[in-house]
């Protein structure tokens, strides 16, 4: 895995959301002859959406895409979670894969596509279709509290890998990310970037996650301090700071975000595990959080600090805690009810385009180096 990534390049490939389109839009609302604010926070958020498409009129929302990425962590085995440490992440994949998963459920009611992303779940790789394994890095990662989540080497894969998956997206006509994670111990992680990026220590960091009692909080919580202290001597350099305390679903996400926000494609942020991801990016271009929205918030408190430091207010107050996407899906009909209201004709669907020729908008291929 000799990949290599030119971080710096990002802080100018990743451009601001077009704000005239966003003006365009704000005055649009006043031509529908309504009362001014009469749609509420929908006015905020239809904006946003000319702003980020660089068009008003905008296009109605027609090809949202969840993209869960799935990993498995090695804290996990402290028994930091209610989730089994063993399989329990496999169960999960398996459970979005055949439609039993509240996030596929929810994801046909929506009219969204769903895709799983395979990036080091630990478990034989013949479970899963070939399409969903076919990115992963490893099985697994270290114990971040004494090991190293993953290797160099491996989390610049993984970075790359998200690159990559953001530019396929952008190339098959999706509009719109609900991005989301499948892991066992994924908020313990979290909470250990999230406190080394806002410099708080383990207490004000380390939540329930999966509805854990008071003993294992404690476990979890002196895991997290641990770890802490091997995360602070890596901050100032992204890609070490993912190896050494994040691993490869971490590093994946966080590379889909930033090409995400390159190619000029929306997310939507569900929970701590995307938003710690989104704070490593923020790092790497300070722009990027514009292409970003907020879900809700889960109680988690990294969660609330990672939103404090990226500026991003929620879309919705119901207080998801699952995970696996669903804060974001349930953020979708409040986004779709904006596209369509500035929309000039939202009932006839967009249809998916090919890439621009020439492409002005630099893929995750033409950023990488090394053979």
């Amino acid at each position: 895995m000799d990949t290599t990534v030119d971080l710096d390049t990002f802080a100018s490939l990743v451009e601001r959301p077009d704000d005239d389109a966003r003006r365009a839009a704000s005055e649009r609302w006043l031509e529908l002859d309504q009362p001014r604010g009469g749609f509420g926070r929908l006015e905020e958020y239809g904006s946003w959406l000319a702003a980020v498409q660089g068009r008003s009129p905008l296009r109605a929302l027609s090809s949202p895409k969840v993209v869960l990425f799935a990993g498995d962590h090695g804290v996990a085995s402290l028994g930091v979670s209610r989730l089994p440490a063993q399989g329990g992440t496999a169960r999960r994949v398996h459970a979005v894969l055949n439609g039993s998963a509240p996030v596929a459920k929810l994801a046909r009611r929506f009219g969204a596509e769903l895709r799983v992303v395979d990036v080091a779940v630990d478990a034989d790789p013949e479970q899963f279709p070939a399409e969903v394994v076919q990115h992963r890095i490893r099985r697994g990662s270290g114990r971040i509290d004494v090991e190293e989540a993953v290797s160099l080497a491996e989390a610049t894969a993984a970075f790359a890998t998200g690159m990559a998956i953001a530019d396929d997206e952008a190339d098959l006509g999706t509009d719109l990310v609900l991005l989301g994670d499948l892991g066992v111990g994924s908020t313990a992680v979290a909470a250990v970037l999230v406190g080394a990026l806002c410099g708080t220590d383990a207490a004000a960091v380390c939540g329930r996650g999966s509805g854990i009692d008071d003993q294992v909080w404690m476990v979890k919580c002196a895991a997290i301090r641990d770890a802490l202290r091997r995360a602070r001597p890596v901050l100032g350099d992204q890609l070490a700071l993912l190896a050494t305390t994040g691993g490869a679903q971490f590093a994946a996400i966080t590379g889909f975000l930033l090409q995400a926000a390159v190619r000029k494609l929306p997310v939507v942020l569900d929970g701590v595990v995307a938003a710690a991801c989104a704070l490593v990016a923020q790092r790497i271009s300070f722009r990027a959080p514009e292409w970003w929205r907020a879900a809700a918030p889960t109680g988690e408190p990294a969660l609330t600090k990672a939103y404090d430091r990226l500026t991003l207010t929620p879309l919705h107050e119901e207080k998801i805690t699952t995970g696996e996407g669903i804060g974001a899906l349930l953020a979708l009909p409040l986004l779709q009810a904006a596209s369509d209201a500035l929309a000039v004709d939202p009932f006839t669907p967009a249809r998916p385009t090919a890439p621009k020729e020439p492409p002005r908008l630099p893929t995750a291929l033409e950023l990488l180096g090394g053979a």
